[in-house]
């Protein structure tokens, strides 16, 4: 197959380009780089099957020849990020998305959404099944966000019912692993960075959250498996377990050997207080389950930061 990415520079992107290559597919990676980093797919460069092209989605897209799939996954992803750019992530979640459904319609290419678990917003349920229709703030700090992928969402599944085009949506839930980037706020390179410099642990609230981390081999796995089901509807892909804020400081506390202490901070506004998959649709559809452990997870996790912190990228 011919597949494009969108947001193919960022952490998940670059991981799935590698495994479609690996599979023997062609990848075309597509990014703004607005959060992404060309570091990610540097690898990538001169391979045959592989190119990228700089592109904003929100604008005009335009790529020659044959696709076969397209995968959504452009847009800001972590909390400083779009609190950041709160007007350029509604507008990838709606004229991107938009854009790129056009761009499936007219080549025939099957489309994936890269949708997201915070479409659940503070959720009422746990855990959460595809058929949770979410408690979310739309006009609070994170609605950009959030209801940018519930567009997306909505506007996916008028494609499929309108025009009868194939579509695959995935509510992604906490994906952690090599990539990620240093400083983007989200709870695991947070508290890795803190923990490998010997600083404070930053927890906000009392640390009693709730949060599923899945490794990025696991979830690249589960969104292939996806591609080329037949599946139209939302799917959660993500990892059940479920550990508390605290947990996870202490985990990563351990496996570092940081002389780090917890300290807590206030909790930010809309913050969810627990986020776990019904993976059951996944199970039975997909054959799809999680296989990495979250200790072993981290500590590919800590030596990949390690690893940028020596080289003084991170």
């Amino acid at each position: 197959m011919k597949i494009l990415i969108t947001g193919g520079a960022g952490f998940i992107g670059s991981h799935l380009s590698d495994l479609f290559i690996a599979e023997g597919h062609s990848v075309i990676a597509m990014d703004n780089l607005i959060t992404g980093n060309l570091a990610n797919i540097e690898h990538l460069f001169g391979h045959p099957k592989f190119e990228f092209i700089k592109h904003n989605v929100t604008e005009f897209i335009h790529v020659p020849g044959k696709i076969d799939a397209i995968m959504h996954l452009a847009s800001p992803a972590s909390p400083i990020d779009y609190l950041k750019h709160p007007i350029p992530t509604l507008k990838v979640g709606a004229l991107g998305t938009h854009k790129v459904l056009g761009l499936a319609k007219e080549k025939k290419a099957v489309f994936m959404l890269a949708s997201t678990s915070e479409v659940y917003g503070d959720p009422l349920v746990n855990p959460q099944p595809e058929t949770y229709w979410g408690n979310v703030n739309p006009i609070g700090p994170r609605g950009v966000y959030d209801e940018a992928k519930r567009f997306a969402e909505a506007m996916t599944m008028a494609y499929h019912r309108y025009h009868k085009m194939p579509v695959r949506i995935v509510r992604i839930f906490n994906t952690y692993g090599p990539r990620m980037r240093a400083h983007d706020g989200r709870a695991v390179p947070e508290f890795i960075n803190q923990a490998l410099a010997n600083k404070p642990i930053t927890v906000f609230g009392r640390g009693e959250q709730t949060r599923s981390f899945c490794y990025v081999k696991d979830l690249v796995n589960g969104l292939y498996k996806l591609l080329l089901s037949k599946e139209n509807e939302p799917t959660n892909i993500g990892n059940p377990h479920e550990i508390t804020l605290n947990e996870l400081a202490q985990t990563i506390i351990k496996l570092t050997k940081s002389k780090s202490k917890i300290v807590y901070k206030p909790l930010p506004v809309d913050d969810p207080k627990v986020r776990r998959p019904d993976n059951t649709k996944a199970r039975a559809k997909l054959k799809w389950e999680p296989k990495v452990q979250l200790d072993e997870g981290l500590k590919k996790t800590i030596q990949y930061f390690k690893s940028i912190k020596q080289s003084g990228q991170g």
